[in-house]
């Protein structure tokens, strides 16, 4: 695979890992693969800081800002460090014009490439236990002998 490729195509896996994981019920792991791809391509001069846009979700009711970040024809949003917010240009509110093109793959596909590029090696899996409703009342039918061996009278 050729540079100019390897990049267009980390550049398609981290929209797709990126769009999974707004609709996610637990993006945590989502985000933090994007981020390190992000930053590994950013430390490789392989992506651009563009500047700063205004959140659309502010927290806790407050306005952020969010770092933009350009790889190939796509663009992206990270938290800024405080180095990003005091260098680089605010860009007022998110700009519509900043679109990423229509993109095709396999979000497993996608978190394969990421963690090819970023050397992941995932943590050991926990064992799952059953879990049960504070609610659950285990059944006790087919549990009792029948017909009942004591005999009353």
């Amino acid at each position: 695979m050729s540079y100019s490729s390897s990049v267009d195509e980390l550049a398609k896996a981290i929209f797709i890992v990126n769009r999974h994981a707004k609709t996610a019920l637990d993006p945590q792991h989502l985000y933090t693969i994007k981020k390190l791809a992000i930053e590994k391509l950013l430390s490789e001069n392989k992506a651009e800081k563009i500047g700063l846009h205004f959140s659309n979700n502010p927290k806790y009711s407050m306005q952020h800002s969010t770092l933009l970040v350009k790889v190939r024809n796509y663009y992206f949003h990270l938290p800024p460090s405080k180095e990003d917010v005091n260098e680089l240009p605010h860009l007022g509110n998110l700009d519509n014009d900043y679109r990423n093109p229509k993109t095709r793959m396999s979000l497993s596909h996608a978190k394969k490439l990421i963690y090819q590029y970023v050397n992941w090696s995932s943590p050991k899996p926990k064992r799952k236990t059953k879990r049960y409703s504070s609610y659950y009342t285990p059944s006790s039918l087919g549990k009792m002998e029948w017909p009942p061996t004591k005999k009353f009278h």
